[in-house]
């Protein structure tokens, strides 16, 4: 079974993702430039989220560089010298062909996205061969013995973010995990330009006599409706984490919110753009995905200003050709919006609020499978 979401979200001036030039990222669709914010970026969103909200915390992952730490931090708070904990925890990492930094050997070689239940059970691997591994040459029987535990622990792990957006591991492509969810580029609804803000800033201490500014610059911004697109698989995510159903309604459904509450950080202090989605459509299917990217091809616009109520009504358009040629498989399909309703009719049912269509979607998807 199949979740999408779509969502049309306008951001007045900003800068939520930059290039490494500092600019708001962009792109050409269409053939016009659009504003773009990268999948990257809305999913360290909606990790972050996740890391603050979501109810079951001991079910999370830590995407890290320093996870040789955090183990051996495990095994100080069981009474472990620390500099040996830090020997048995990079001992252990190695023995399963992970790598440590050359230039730190207390990190890894590259982040790394584990489960916090399984660095839980590393650490108590690495407790019960604790001696052994904190010798300088610790026997290939203890190496083994560690090896496979570490191995067999990998492939048991319940975490809700790991287990949608998986995880490669390049030492290791054995315990790679496939992501449950797919996440696209956000782009705008409409051709876009790039601005700038120039702005002064004056030393409060400065004395009165001094004419000037002390520091001058600018800030690179735009502003733009987006079209988001989303989707999970809900089988995948059950199997990512181990079969787990009351785990698995909980990722799906702080998943939901997160992809509608969590925005990027990029240059908020500076514009606070913090604007709700003016529609969010949810679709339950069996199979299949359909992004709605293509609505937008050709730009919208709007002679009389405005550009949320005609980009609900291109989307709306679209779904209906794509649906009538195609065929719509769909189980459930419902919207809110804050825009003009009747614009968004063809969609489906108007649930009105988020929470009613939080509820009504995740019975869609959970209560089917039941019945």
């Amino acid at each position: 079974m199949i979740l999408e979401l779509h969502l049309i979200q306008n951001f007045a001036p900003s800068n939520l993702n930059r290039s490494d030039t500092g600019a708001p990222k962009d792109c050409t669709f269409g053939g016009v430039r659009r504003a773009r914010i990268s999948s990257q970026c809305f999913k360290r969103a909606m990790r972050t989220y996740f890391r603050d909200k979501f109810e079951k915390p001991e079910n999370l992952a830590e995407r890290s560089t320093r996870l040789i730490d955090n183990i051996a931090m495990r095994l100080v708070a069981d009474g472990r010298d620390e500099e040996q904990s830090r020997k048995v925890a990079l001992e252990a990492l190695t023995s399963i062909g992970l790598k440590a930094s050359k230039k730190d050997a207390a990190k890894t070689e590259y982040l790394l996205f584990m489960g916090r239940d399984e660095l839980g059970r590393i650490a108590n691997t690495c407790n019960d061969h604790f001696d052994d591994l904190a010798k300088d040459k610790p026997s290939d029987e203890t190496k083994k013995a560690v090896k496979k535990a570490l191995m067999d622990l990998m492939n048991e792990g319940k975490a809700a973010d790991l287990g949608l957006f998986g995880r490669m591991l390049a030492d290791l492509p054995e315990r790679n995990r496939d992501a449950a969810s797919q996440v696209a580029h956000a782009i705008s609804t409409h051709k876009v330009g790039l601005e700038f803000d120039f702005f002064t800033a004056v030393d409060d201490l400065r004395p009165e006599d001094t004419a000037g500014s002390d520091h001058l610059g600018t800030v690179e911004f735009n502003s733009a409706c987006f079209y988001r697109y989303a989707n999970v698989n809900i089988d995948k995510l059950r199997e990512n984490l181990q079969k787990d159903e009351e785990l698995t309604k909980a990722t799906v459904a702080a998943y939901i919110r997160a992809a509608v509450e969590a925005l990027p950080t990029g240059k908020q202090n500076t514009f606070a753009t913090h604007e709700k989605p003016s529609l969010v459509y949810a679709v339950v299917r069996d199979s299949g995905m359909m992004s709605l990217a293509n609505a937008f091809e050709a730009p919208v616009y709007s002679p009389q200003g405005g550009l949320v109520d005609r980009s609900i009504e291109a989307l709306a358009e679209h779904y209906g050709k794509v649906t009538g040629i195609y065929g719509d498989n769909a189980a459930s399909r419902l919207f809110i919006t804050t825009g003009d309703a009747d614009k968004a009719a063809a969609l489906g049912d108007n649930a009105g609020t988020f929470d009613a269509l939080l509820d009504r979607t995740m019975s869609a998807i959970f209560n089917s499978r039941e019945g």
